[in-house]
């Protein structure tokens, strides 16, 4: 079983890319402060690299 990481968006979307916005929507967030735990695979982390600077990741 792989580990798992919270994905927490700590920034707004506005000024944000059209890419960034969607990639954070796929990942199941939507405001401030939301999170969710996925699995740390190689599609979960490359999505959170994309959007590296509006979301917080931590090891569960």
């Amino acid at each position: 079983m792989d580990k798992e990481i919270k994905i927490t968006l700590v920034r707004g979307l506005s000024g944000t890319l059209p890419v960034q916005r969607k990639t954070i929507k796929a990942l199941g967030l939507g405001k401030i402060s939301s999170s969710v735990v996925r699995e740390a695979n190689p599609v979960n982390l490359g999505m959170v690299r994309v959007v590296s600077h509006l979301v917080k990741v931590e090891e569960v």
